[in-house]
C-alpha cells in the first residue's frame, strides 16, 4: 500500500467510526458491557493512541534515528500486521498506561469526535509528505507489537479504528 492509499485509509476508518459514534445517542454513547469500555472510552483510547502516532511523524528523521532507530527488515504488509496484532491479542495483550481511557460523558462527544477529525487530517497530511523510503527506514516503539516501521504504525493506526469500532457495535449488542 503506498503513503496516498494509507491516508485514504487512515481517513475511511476513523471516518466510519466519527459517524457511528456521532449518530448515537447519550445512552448509546456512554453505555459500557460488564468489564469493557463505552464508545466514548473507545473514542478516548483511539484519540490517546493516534496522537503520539501525529506527533512522532512530525518529527525530524534524525530524531527519530537518533532516537528510536532505523528498520533492520523489511515492511510488514498491511494483512501480515493486522494478523500479527490479532495474535497478539489473542495471547492476552490489552492496553497499559496512558492508554487506558478515562472515564468519558456525553457532553464531550461532540468535542472528542472534532479532536479526532483533526487529528487524522493532520496525520493523513503528513503521512502524504514522507517519502515512500522514509516509511520503510524509520522506526517507532508499540507497546504490544514493538518496533513497527512508520509504514506498518500507520497500518496499525488505520486497523486499530477499525477494530475498535466493532467491540463498540458488538458492545451494543449486548445491551
Amino acid at each position: 500500500m503506498n503513503k496516498e492509499q494509507i491516508a485514504e485509509l487512515l481517513h475511511t476508518y476513523h471516518g466510519h467510526f466519527i459517524d457511528r459514534l456521532r449518530e448515537m445517542n447519550d445512552a448509546n454513547f456512554c453505555y459500557a458491557p460488564e468489564d469493557k469500555w463505552s464508545a466514548g472510552q473507545q473514542l478516548d483510547h483511539i484519540i490517546r493512541s493516534v496522537s503520539p502516532v501525529n506527533m512522532a511523524m512530525r518529527l525530524p528523521k534524525f530524531v527519530l534515528k537518533w532516537k528510536f532507530g532505523t528498520a533492520y527488515r523489511p515492511s510488514k504488509t498491511y494483512e501480515q500486521l493486522i494478523e500479527k496484532y490479532n495474535s497478539k491479542l489473542l495471547e492476552g495483550g490489552r492496553a497499559s498506561g496512558r492508554f487506558i481511557p478515562a472515564v468519558i460523558e456525553a457532553a464531550n462527544k461532540e468535542l472528542l469526535l472534532t479532536k479526532l477529525s483533526t487529528l487524522v487530517n493532520k496525520l493523513s497530511r503528513i503521512t502524504q509528505k514522507h517519502s515512500e523510503e522514509a516509511l520503510d527506514q524509520y522506526v517507532l516503539p508499540h507497546p504490544l507489537l514493538g518496533k513497527l516501521t512508520l509504514r506498518e504504525m500507520l497500518y496499525f493506526t488505520a486497523y486499530h479504528v477499525e477494530h475498535h469500532r466493532q467491540l463498540v457495535e458488538k458492545g451494543l449488542e449486548q445491551k
